[in-house]
């Protein structure tokens, strides 16, 4: 009855090990396509969602300003 106690020891044993080292190539995995995703957005051009804001509020202000333009043109050209 020992002898089948310690296998079934080992056995356990042997599974948890199995797991651990499941998790650890889970995590090393997810590590190594994060770091992949991290530079493939660095090679892009892409803006930061401050860059993005910033620039529109910038194409908003020229935008007004334009109509502001406009207005005064068509009231200058109507006297």
């Amino acid at each position: 009855m020992q002898a089948r106690g310690k296998i079934f020891d080992d056995i356990s044993q042997l599974m948890t090990n199995a797991m651990g080292v499941a998790q650890g190539a889970k995590d090393e995995a997810g590590n190594a396509m994060s770091s992949m995703m991290d530079r493939w957005l660095a090679d892009r051009d892409f803006v930061t969602r401050e860059e993005f804001d910033a620039v529109r509020a910038m194409a908003q202000k020229a935008r007004e300003e334009n109509d502001a333009l406009a207005a005064r043109i068509a009231a200058l050209e109507a006297k």
